[in-house]
């Protein structure tokens, strides 16, 4: 899941995620059912230049590690597709990723009109279509993809378009829109793990490793910006304590080796001289729960690499 590697001027080593520079994009023509509308959809994902005329649930291409919030839902018959992340000519000879908090509209022959707060985010792993229900939204992605090496840090070029407000919103579709305080962040994190499985087909984790930074700021294209790894026990750093152990209600989720999705669940941090056997990486135009947001945020990343 590697591209390439390349000495920079300080004499650090980048080691390019694969299809992190956002140059190559699969882009899929989703219909709509006609109770909601019949629109013709377009979907896009991080992958081969391709494109996937039919509504049918998608699996990635062409070794791609990526996974994005774009999805072909399909919930009691209805077809329905999201789209909150999209590519973006960065320069006339150079594509990034453009992540979105946006307003969703959905109308069911004319009687239900519901807007849903949607923020665009992409992470390493797999996102499990179609997408059947809106519960438990962990299960419907599989988590990290598998890496060994010990980066001192997570590369990227951004850009942050950011509203100028302290407020944000919650529309879930149903109820009125509601105005919360705070301001919006959009936000990057990266988890190194040592996984194993037990007998039973269980998905145990430890936490070898930690990074992670909230954009709060609007700012032109920073690059070659760095969020440093801690490797151990960082959970007496305040600083972190927004990253703590993904475990119960909280765990993310992963295919077994008997090909069931089941929890990861991270017990305990290791030891800093650990050795990983997984990568989480997560990118998202929004931080917080489901359906808040503040519209308008906008989250630009090209050129995801691990440091050395």
């Amino acid at each position: 899941m590697i591209a390439g590697v390349a000495l920079v001027g300080n004499s650090q080593t980048l080691e390019r995620i694969k299809f992190g520079d956002f140059e190559n994009w699969v882009t899929r023509d989703i219909t709509e059912s006609v109770v909601i509308g019949g629109k013709h959809k377009t979907v896009y994902e991080v992958g081969p230049t391709t494109r996937i005329s039919e509504n049918k649930p998608y699996k990635n291409l062409g070794g791609s590690p990526w996974a994005t919030s774009n999805v072909y839902a399909k919930v009691s018959g209805v077809t329905k597709a999201s789209n909150a992340v999209y590519p973006h000519q960065r320069t006339q000879t150079n594509k990034c990723a453009k992540l979105c908090t946006q307003m969703e509209n959905v109308k069911v022959l004319g009687l239900i009109n519901m807007n849903v707060m949607v923020a665009g985010s992409m992470f390493l792993g797999e996102m499990i279509e179609p997408i059947s229900s809106t519960g438990d939204p962990y299960s419907k992605m599989e988590m990290g993809m598998k890496y060994s090496k010990r980066p001192k840090c997570l590369s990227f070029d951004y850009k942050v378009d950011m509203p100028l407000t302290d407020s944000r919103v919650k529309s879930t579709g149903f109820g009125p829109k509601k105005t919360l305080p705070g301001r919006d962040a959009a936000v990057v994190f990266i988890m190194l793990q040592r996984r194993w499985e037990d007998s039973e087909g269980n998905i145990h984790a430890a936490r070898v490793a930690t990074g992670g930074e909230h954009f709060k700021n609007g700012s032109t294209w920073q690059n070659g910006h760095k969020v440093p790894l801690v490797y151990g026990d960082v959970s007496a750093n305040p600083a972190y304590k927004w990253l703590g152990l993904r475990n119960g209600d909280n765990a993310y989720f992963a295919r077994n080796s008997k090909g069931k999705i089941v929890k990861i669940q991270e017990e305990s941090w290791d030891s800093a001289d650990a050795t990983p056997t997984h990568a989480i990486v997560m990118i998202s135009s929004g931080n917080g729960e489901p359906y808040v947001g503040t519209e308008g945020l906008t989250f630009y990343i090209d050129n995801i690499a691990f440091g050395f």
